[in-house]
């Protein structure tokens, strides 16, 4: 997709730059909604790209509900004009809480959702809820063996859930399982396995007159969700896909839309420095995967990154193709965007902002 990007601007572009295909965004979103089942069935985190043009486009597209990570992400997407958003955060902080129950004041036509997976959560959570607007539900977050966050599957995550449904406010279940990889047939044991349990404690609720539901799956099990346990499943990062999507999930068909314009600013016997370091692109893996490229990754300092490399000349400019997309997607403010009209535009994300 890089080299389809075409010409760049003519005037002089600052570097390092965040640089999207809009077209790649568009083919993803269409091979996630056909794996997924159907748009309607798509339920897109947003933390993967976290730019409101974004939640706007999926939107016009046909998508509903979208899933977020921070209370101004949650903000973004409401300001962007989604009207169902998920806080899947099961955070026991009420000042945090307390914004997200604002934010369903501030737009009463949307319904908003948290997040909670123990007694404690349910304590502050009741409390903040007091006098609260009708547009906040909650889900139970269930731990599919991740253990990261969550309630196990058993009973004692149908108590807890009773105790929402107490409040008239129980939405249904969240599992997400970014721990399964392997084999797409590994895969799918281990998600029909977990959805057997997801939909046992979904029954129960329901046999006593609760309405729920279940949203599951990640970029790497949202295919795998069958539609009997799961009514949205909620892959993200399909948006600007990734070399670790493009090398591990082919049968997908994601193009990676998103990339690192970097300038060479020195070179050495068989090394060139760019002007993007690990501020500029995904920090969060290994040095030797942080990007992809045909030699070694030798060093990234901060704002410098040296690899090998014979044919690079200084004053050249390159796209590096992230690892992790989303990661480097938050260390921008701004991202310079090739429309599907064909023309550049600048367009603004939350960056860092939390």
């Amino acid at each position: 997709m890089a080299n389809e990007l075409g010409q760049l601007p003519n005037e002089p572009i600052e570097t390092p730059c965040f640089v999207i295909s809009e077209a790649g965004v568009l083919h993803n979103l269409a091979r996630t909604a056909q794996a997924a089942g159907g748009i309607d069935r798509l339920m897109p985190h947003v933390k993967t790209h976290r730019a409101p043009w974004i939640v706007k486009l999926l939107a016009a597209n046909g998508v509903t509900a979208f899933k977020c990570a921070t209370p101004t992400e949650v903000e973004m997407c409401l300001e962007a004009g989604a009207t169902a958003v998920t806080w899947a955060y099961p955070t026991v902080n009420p000042a945090n809480i307390r914004r997200f129950v604002a934010l369903a004041r501030h737009f009463p036509a949307a319904q908003l959702t948290g997040m909670l997976d123990s007694e404690r959560g349910l304590e502050v959570w009741r409390a903040e809820l007091k006098g609260a607007p009708a547009n906040v539900d909650l889900r139970i977050d269930l731990d599919p063996g991740m253990g990261r966050t969550g309630i196990a599957m058993e009973a004692a995550a149908e108590k807890l859930a009773r105790q929402v449904a107490k409040l008239g406010r129980f939405a249904g279940w969240h599992v997400y399982d970014g721990h399964i990889k392997g084999t797409v047939e590994e895969r799918r044991e281990q998600v029909v396995a977990n959805a057997a349990k997801a939909v046992a404690l979904r029954d129960a609720l329901a046999n006593d007159g609760n309405a729920n539901d279940i949203i599951a799956g990640g970029s790497y099990t949202f295919n795998l969700w069958p539609a009997w346990a799961a009514s949205r499943v909620s892959p993200g990062s399909f948006t600007f896909s990734s070399d670790q999507h493009d090398v591990e999930l082919p049968e997908l068909g994601w193009e990676p839309a998103a990339f690192v314009l970097a300038t060479v600013i020195s070179t050495h016997e068989g090394t060139a420095t760019f002007d993007a370091g690990c501020k500029a692109i995904s920090p969060d893996k290994p040095l030797a995967e942080r990007f992809r490229w045909d030699g070694r990754i030798m060093l990234m300092n901060e704002e410098h990154t040296i690899v090998e490399a014979d044919s690079l000349a200084v004053g050249d400019q390159v796209f590096l193709m992230p690892r992790h997309a989303c990661t480097t997607a938050y260390l921008y403010s701004d991202a310079l965007v090739k429309t599907v009209a064909g023309n550049w535009e600048h367009r603004a994300q939350l960056g860092s902002t939390r």
